[in-house]
């Protein structure tokens, strides 16, 4: 019986408590992961909608529409999007305030934990889970 690589096992004396909790906290890593993602897209998002309506505006300004115009330029092109931010701003503060402290502290975890090894909870279900010798449940590449 093959099982996982020496990345994914757990360091000789860890016990089940402690693989489960960095699991859980793994868990909430990727939660936040996707959460800035999120961000990134709504950021994204926020840049396209200013773009566009800056196009919108250029063309309610050559239909003749000009003081309209003028008033959603005036109004809302470059407007914060919340008090004193753009959506870069919010970004920023998300990865510095957040984002790069809950890394670093769940890196931290599983380095003084288990020697950095990552996955070992997953690592630990799969081989629980795969089926030893049939073709797609190998332990490894």
């Amino acid at each position: 019986m093959s099982g996982p690589d020496q990345d994914h096992q757990r360091p000789d004396g860890v016990d089940d408590a402690t693989v489960e909790a960095l699991g859980r906290l793994s868990e909430a890593l990727e939660v936040v992961e996707e959460a800035r993602g999120l961000l990134y897209a709504f950021h994204r998002r926020c840049g396209t909608a200013d773009l566009t309506l800056g196009d919108a505006v250029d063309q309610l300004r050559k239909a003749g529409h000009t003081d309209l115009a003028d008033r959603i330029e005036r109004e809302l092109v470059g407007r914060n999007i919340i008090e004193g931010r753009w959506s870069f701003q919010v970004v920023e503060e998300y990865d510095a305030g957040y984002y790069t402290p809950f890394r670093d502290l769940e890196q931290a975890a599983r380095d003084e934990l288990v020697a950095g090894r990552r996955h070992l909870y997953e690592a630990e279900m799969k081989e629980d889970r795969r089926t030893d010798g049939l073709p797609g449940h190998e332990a490894t590449p």
